[in-house]
C-alpha cells in the first residue's frame, strides 16, 4: 500500500495580502509556511508531494521553494482560468469578466491525474502544526479506506486582527462532520465574533466554533462525484465572474447526497496564517518559538 499523499493549494493570487504569500519567506532559513507543513507530512508518513501552482508563478516557486527540497518525492499541477473547463462556459465566464481560476475544488481537480493513493488537502498559506498531520498521517494510512477526514480549529484562534476572513463553520455529531457553511466576512467586532453576510445580516458566531482551515483527507474515488459537483457549480455560476467553487462546499454537498462521510480528527493543534500582511511579523514571531523550543531545526533542509 502506498503512503498518503499530501496536496498543497498554492495558486491564489494573495490579493489582500499584496503578494505571492505562498512563497514569502517566514523561517529562518528562508522558509514559506509550506516548507512546515511539507516538512511536518514527512514525517508523519506522507510519501509524495503534490504542488498546485499556475504557469505564470511556475519559476519563482522552483527558484524560491522547490530549489530547497531538492531530494524530495513532488509533483507540480497547474490550476489555469481554462483548466477542465467546456470551450463554451470558458468564453462566457471571460465575456462576464472573469479573471482568476475557479476555487479550490476546481484546483483540487486539476491535481487528480497524479493523486495515486489517499490525501490530504491543505493551504500554502496556512500552518497547521504536527499533531495536525500526525493524526491524519495515521488516518490515511488506515488500509481500505472508504471515509474522509477533517482536522478543524477553534474559531478565536483563527481570526485576523487585520480583517475578516473566510471560514468554513462546522456541524459535527457523533464524531463525523455533518455540515459545512462557507462564511465570508467573519471578524473580531469588541468582544464578539460576528459574519456579516453579503445583504448585511449579522451572525454572532461562539468563540470555540469549530471550523475548516482547508485540512482534509480523502480516499481518491472521490474524484468522479467531485467532477459532479464542479460540473453544477459551473452550470449555475459560468456567468457570475467572482463565485468560487469551495472545497468545503463540496464537503457538505459530499455529506448531503451520501457520497462520503467525513470523520471528525480533534489534534488540539497551533494554526497561524497569512491572509493579511500584517500578519507576517506574528507568523515570523512564532516559528522564531517553535524553533527555539526544537519544535524545528533553524534551517529545515539542511539540517
Amino acid at each position: 500500500m502506498k503512503g498518503p499523499v499530501l496536496v498543497v493549494l498554492a495558486a491564489g493570487m494573495g490579493s489582500r495580502y499584496g503578494g505571492l504569500k505562498q512563497m514569502d519567506r517566514i523561517g529562518q532559513g528562508g522558509e514559506a509556511l509550506l516548507d512546515y507543513s511539507v516538512f511536518d507530512a514527512l514525517r508523519s508518513g506522507f510519501e509524495k508531494i503534490v504542488f498546485i501552482i499556475r504557469h505564470d508563478i511556475e519559476k519563482d516557486f522552483k527558484d524560491l521553494v522547490l530549489s530547497r527540497m531538492a531530494s524530495i518525492p513532488y509533483a507540480l499541477c497547474f490550476q489555469e482560468l481554462d483548466s477542465l473547463i467546456p470551450a463554451e462556459v470558458f468564453n462566457q465566464a471571460k465575456q462576464a469578466g472573469r479573471t482568476k481560476p475557479w476555487g479550490t475544488s476546481h484546483a483540487l481537480l486539476c491535481a487528480a491525474p497524479v493523486i495515486d493513493a489517499p490525501f490530504a488537502v491543505i493551504n500554502a498559506d496556512d500552518f497547521y502544526g504536527r499533531t495536525a498531520f500526525k493524526v491524519m498521517g495515521t488516518y490515511l494510512a488506515s488500509p481500505q479506506l472508504t471515509e474522509g477526514a477533517i482536522v478543524p480549529y477553534q474559531l478565536k484562534k483563527t481570526l485576523s486582527p487585520q480583517g475578516t476572513v473566510t471560514r468554513g463553520v462546522c456541524v459535527i455529531q457523533d464524531g463525523y462532520l455533518e455540515s459545512v457553511q462557507e462564511l465570508t466576512a467573519i471578524a473580531q467586532e469588541g468582544s464578539r465574533i460576528v459574519n456579516t453576510a453579503a445583504d448585511g445580516v449579522k451572525q454572532e458566531l461562539a468563540p470555540d466554533t469549530p471550523v475548516s482551515m482547508n485540512f482534509w483527507g480523502f480516499p481518491t474515488s472521490i474524484f468522479p462525484d467531485l467532477r459532479r459537483y464542479f460540473d453544477a457549480f459551473l452550470k449555475a455560476s459560468a456567468g457570475q465572474p467572482k463565485q468560487e467553487c469551495y472545497l468545503p462546499l463540496a464537503a457538505d454537498w459530499f455529506i448531503k447526497n451520501k457520497v462520503l462521510k467525513i470523520r471528525v480528527l480533534p489534534a488540539d493543534s497551533d494554526w497561524f496564517g497569512v491572509t493579511y500582511q500584517e500578519d507576517r511579523g506574528v507568523a515570523v514571531n512564532r516559528i522564531v518559538e517553535l524553533t527555539s523550543q526544537g519544535v524545528y531545526p533553524a534551517s529545515l533542509w539542511n539540517s
